[in-house]
């Protein structure tokens, strides 16, 4: 049987992205994002809760990131959970679980008229669906439509 490696997060990014362009010009982006969750708790009283994530895009998305995305940018990110390891300088084996971003979704709204449409990791062009499709995250009982 097949595995399954999905993940989908909406939220909003820490800090600008970090580009770095490996042998042959392939561009690796990495930023932390933000997802929070608002309920509330036994006393009634709203909670948030927040989790952040390391977002690694490839190629085409990453010189997205790096032209059109910056702290605080809303993101809608599709992609794949990865564990990589190494050892440190004292030989400690560390651990780090990344999100693989396939594709992207900018849902900031439009200051500009020339942020691009909706795009996916291959680089084939427009994908999925539009951010109008997404309702805005303003409000705590807000719910996602998938």
């Amino acid at each position: 049987m097949r595995g399954v490696n999905k993940a989908i997060l909406i939220g909003n990014l820490g800090k600008d992205p970090d580009v770095q362009y490996l042998d042959g010009n392939i561009g690796v982006a990495k930023f932390s994002l933000a997802t929070t969750e608002t309920y509330k708790d036994k006393t009634g009283k709203l909670v948030s809760q927040t989790e952040w994530h390391t977002i690694v895009l490839w190629r085409g998305l990453a010189e997205l990131a790096q032209k059109y995305l910056h702290k605080g940018s809303l993101v809608y990110i599709e992609g794949r959970l990865k564990t990589r390891s190494w050892e440190d300088k004292e030989g400690n084996k560390k651990f780090a679980t990344e999100i693989i971003g396939e594709n992207l979704i900018m849902l900031d709204k439009r200051h500009e008229g020339n942020l691009p449409s909706p795009v996916n990791g291959g680089g084939e062009g427009i994908e999925g669906f539009s951010s109008t499709d997404i309702p805005p995250l303003n409000d705590a009982n807000d719910s996602f439509p998938f």
